[in-house]
């Protein structure tokens, strides 16, 4: 019989090789070999090894369809060889078929543990009603199926999003856990950083802070440029307003076009920053007022820390744009969502006491706020559903499982890892802030029930929340820049697979992912604009563009600057141990200071801050794909044009952040991970 060429890729991570014999079948049009060894004297398929071997089928199977890797132990022991647990990491196969025929390329990039085997295709992306031949479709069948057995649903919190059925990342499979590198760098970072507050004593000690002194010399050993400008700058009025706009929840601020009625806010009050002569009617018509509302907070369970009950607030922010391009500035501030003579409304011509508390407050409604919901929420589990999804539901060799899993990428691990050590009772979450784990679980839930669709594509968010001219908003310009060259990659790639409108309807797969995400991930409920179909090629790419930027970009926006911003703690108080004032002119630095969070809670939340802002080591940023799933020339073409743009923008970027007192990094192609993995 003719002899077929095997060439075999093993990756280069540690622990990728293995000592195990491997074998593979070749399945055809007319039958599939037995398994044939790929074996040469020595050991075969180290870490990084690229190896050819020959076998020769005992019969003739037709056109190639698959071939199936298998992976045993060794029938004896090998000197230095481990158990027969011992995993194999495959980037790909390639088979030359006899006769000079053209090789055939199986895209793996896949974990093999203990004994079992790979079932591979032939690397052409396919999509499922163009495939016609029965042992091509029982092939996804089974591919899905298996997928669906592995990673299954549950019900962490009831109305919250459904996610991965494990309980801790030492149950979870390779292919979804992070790297030994990657894992190990996690935990000597946050070692560390604990180490050290545990030596000075901080993370046991309950009390107050005994100055603002004090706190600042804590995390000295932990500066950044940023972190320094904060401390500069937190009490400002301008950058207070600048957070808004460029800080870690840059997506609540809007164009205010008429007072709500429960913020009463007159002339007099603001014209010491208005100017005589002015009104706020005539600067909503103008539309130079903005309102940033912490509305989902009133009625929020709150939480006890060292036994002391916690305290929050539900503040409305009144800011002004100055003509031209002069800063963002508040104008008034109400704690709470009921006007009245034991809710005020603080001003910045108030005593820089009762103002700066004001602030404080606010500040603090946006960590729980940014915690749980545009972090955690937006940026993790609704993440977390998409991956999920696409495992379950899309065969290896569909066009959008190649497109989307590198954005999926160490998600489920991270996800579970942080319901084991920051959202599980006893932990982080629960521990060190103001609404716990109970006040977590009512604001995701009462999110769940408003977030939409057009909150989760950013060109349709900025117009509906009427900043698309206010002034040095460059999470907006920077995320638009990045939304459009994706929308542009996710089209081209789009255009490949999918001739036609029919061709998407047709997509049982496809049909299925959407269903899945739209079910699991938001409960099914019809309000929220999600779609449960696609029927459009244009549909499609919006939906696809959207789930790459939340996976990516977005992530990066509100989640690698919680450091920066966060580790000067008064700008970012993770509770408040004093109720809110309900008059004016009480406030003085003992008081501020009482209010505060204590040394523990503080340490505990600001290295948790620390060790989430930075990804620990074995980095795929926005557009690289080593993993290379296509491998046809179009969708090739059409990565290397993605990364172009993405290097202009890149570009772009830190020219601008080149000229800014505190440069925005968090949009900046390189620094934005291809997937939620920290």
């Amino acid at each position: 019989m003719a002899k077929f060429r095997v060439r075999v890729s093993t990756g280069e991570a540690l622990g990728a090789g293995t000592w195990d014999k491997m074998s593979v079948s070749i399945v055809g049009t007319r039958g599939e070999t037995p398994p044939l060894p790929l074996d040469h004297l020595g050991k075969e398929f180290n870490a990084g090894a690229e190896e050819d071997f020959e076998v020769t089928p005992p019969q003739d199977v037709g056109r190639v369809l698959l071939v199936r890797v298998h992976k045993a132990p060794l029938a004896r022991s090998r000197p230095l060889a481990p158990s027969a647990g011992d995993a194999w990491f495959c980037r790909w196969l390639q088979l030359t078929p006899p006769h000079g025929a053209a090789p055939l390329c199986f895209p793996c990039y896949q974990w093999l543990e203990g004994e079992g085997s790979l079932l591979l295709r032939e690397g052409t992306a396919k999509i499922s009603w163009e495939d016609h031949h029965p042992t091509l479709q029982q092939q996804r069948r089974e591919e899905l199926q298996a997928r669906r057995e592995a990673y299954g649903w549950k019900t962490y919190i009831p109305g919250w999003p459904r996610c991965l059925n494990e309980e801790t990342v030492k149950n979870l499979n390779l292919n979804i856990k992070y790297s030994v590198a990657k894992n190990t760098t996690f935990y000597l970072r946050g070692g560390s950083a604990l180490a050290e507050l545990k030596l000075k004593g901080l993370l046991d000690r309950k009390g107050l802070w005994k100055s603002l002194q004090e706190m600042r010399r804590v995390f000295n050993f932990r500066k950044t440029p940023a972190v320094e400008y904060v401390f500069e700058h937190w009490q400002e009025d301008a950058f207070f307003a600048y957070q808004f706009l460029n800080g870690l929840n840059p997506v609540l601020i809007r164009r205010c076009h008429y007072l709500p009625k429960n913020f009463p806010v007159t002339d007099a009050m603001v014209a010491p920053v208005l100017g005589p002569g002015t009104s706020l009617q005539a600067e909503l018509e103008k539309g130079s007022l903005f309102l940033v509302d912490h509305g989902l907070l009133a009625g929020v369970r709150t939480n006890v820390i060292n036994g002391r009950p916690q305290f929050s607030t539900a503040p409305m922010t009144l800011l002004y744009q100055r003509p031209g391009r002069g800063p963002l500035l508040p104008l008034a501030i109400q704690l709470s969502q009921t006007p009245g003579p034991n809710s005020p409304v603080f001003l910045p011509s108030d005593d820089k006491w009762d103002w700066l508390l004001a602030k404080t407050w606010v500040r603090n409604a946006e960590f729980s706020i940014h915690e749980a919901l545009t972090h955690l929420l937006q940026a993790h589990l609704v993440p977390e559903v998409f991956a999920l999804a696409t495992l379950r539901q899309l065969p290896h060799c569909h066009p959008l499982f190649k497109l989307l899993i590198p954005h999926t990428r160490y998600t489920l691990h991270i996800n579970t890892l942080g319901r084991e050590l920051l959202i599980a009772p006893g932990q982080v979450v629960d521990r060190s802030t103001g609404l716990g784990i109970g006040g977590f679980s009512e604001l995701i839930q009462k999110n769940m029930e408003q977030l939409n669709y057009s909150a989760l594509c950013l060109p349709d968010d900025i117009r509906a929340r009427g900043v698309e001219d206010i002034p040095d908003y460059y999470y907006r310009d920077d995320g638009m820049q990045i939304w459009g060259a994706v929308e542009r990659f996710v089209s081209e790639m789009i255009d490949i697979y999918y001739p036609s409108d029919e061709s998407v309807r047709n997509d049982s797969e496809l049909q299925a992912w959407v269903w899945e995400i739209f079910s699991e991930g938001f409960l099914g409920r019809e309000s929220s604009g999600l779609p449960s179909t696609l029927g459009t090629r244009e549909a499609l790419i919006q939906y696809v563009t959207m789930v790459i930027f939340n996976c990516s970009a977005k992530h990066s926006a509100v989640s690698a600057g919680q450091y920066d911003f966060g580790a000067w703690m008064p700008n970012l108080p993770p509770t408040m141990q004093l109720p809110p004032p309900t008059s004016k002119g009480q406030a003085r630095l003992e008081g501020f200071l009482a209010t505060l969070p204590p040394v523990n809670a503080t340490c505990d939340v600001v290295t948790a801050l620390w060790l989430l802002s930075k990804e620990p080591g074995d980095r795929r940023p926005l557009g690289t794909y080593p993993d290379e799933h296509f491998i046809e020339e179009a969708p090739r073409r059409s990565i290397t044009a993605f990364q172009s743009r993405l290097a202009e923008i890149s570009r772009d970027i830190q020219e601008r952040n080149r000229g800014l007192a505190l440069p925005y990094p968090y949009l900046d192609p390189p620094l934005i991970e291809n997937s939620v993995s920290i």
